[in-house]
């Protein structure tokens, strides 16, 4: 339980210290590094089907 609240504290520290903009640009770039990678995700799953369907 000591451990949540001092990674509640460092979370805490960190939001204070980075400046709102910071903060927003991070959410940005991991949400359009998350969606670089799904859209790889679903054309190589649609490759594999094609694939699945074409072999029999």
């Amino acid at each position: 339980m000591k451990n949540a609240h001092l990674l509640l504290m460092v979370m805490a520290m960190a939001m204070f210290t980075m400046s709102s903009c910071s903060v927003i640009e991070g959410i940005f770039k991991a949400g359009a590094v998350v969606g670089i990678i799904s859209v790889i995700v679903v054309i190589l799953v649609i490759i594999w089907l094609i694939s699945l369907f074409r072999g029999k």
